[in-house]
């Protein structure tokens, strides 16, 4: 989708995902900065939306890594240490409620690490050899994660480093927290949180929007 331009460059509804989803966050009293992590390439055009929108809160705009997990990291160093709770959340999730955001601010304030997830609606199971399933997962205990995910500060910045060290790649920053034994509190989504990586997922944005708007 998109072909080489990033997804979060795209349209919807005439404006860059990039910009909507900056501005959820630019317009919540509870968040006090913004770094913006993007690809090396694109950090110019970057900057350029960050001046044409005005963004106050967009302290700095960075390249990204190879993975994830990098990119998330090179952030990190950014960020004003005097900050206690911070948000890793995926451009491309612009419909993303604000109570949910506080709400994550709030339990990783109190738990230390919070996610946002949203329970599965089908049966799960787990594949073994040969493409035969082996087993049925308990579907009431598995959940589908989101962003934004939320931490304290310190305690993200060790998980990240623990995992550099191990060269441990992992999913989300949920992960690398839960590898060194500290549970991340579940705050409960929904399916407004679109993350958009196909043309099908765009679709279903710019319906939400519709429905937002009656």
């Amino acid at each position: 989708m998109g072909g080489a331009v990033p997804k979060q460059f795209l349209l919807l509804a005439g404006v860059p995902i990039l910009r909507r989803t900056i501005d959820l966050f630019e317009n919540l009293r509870s968040v006090r900065e913004i770094v913006l992590v993007v690809p090396k390439e694109y950090t110019s055009q970057a900057r350029e939306l960050v001046r044409r929108a005005r963004f106050g809160k967009v302290k700095r705009v960075v390249p990204g890594g190879k993975e994830r997990q990098d990119s998330v990291r090179e952030g990190l160093r950014e960020i004003d240490r005097a900050i206690d709770v911070v948000l890793v959340h995926d451009a491309v999730r612009p419909l993303v409620r604000p109570a949910i955001v506080r709400a994550v601010i709030r339990e990783a304030h109190a738990s230390r690490a919070a996610a946002v997830g949203v329970p599965v609606k089908e049966t799960m199971k787990l594949e073994g050899r040969r493409g035969f399933f082996t087993s049925t997962l308990p579907r009431e205990a598995v959940w589908t994660i989101q962003t934004p995910q939320g931490f304290q500060r310190q305690l993200l910045v060790d998980a990240h480093e623990a995992a550099r060290q191990a060269q441990y790649l992992g999913t989300d920053d949920a992960s690398l927290v839960e590898r060194l034994g500290i549970p991340v509190r579940i705050v409960r989504g929904d399916d407004w949180n679109v993350k958009i990586t196909t043309q099908n997922d765009l679709l279903l944005a710019r319906w939400f929007m519709k429905r937002r708007r009656r």
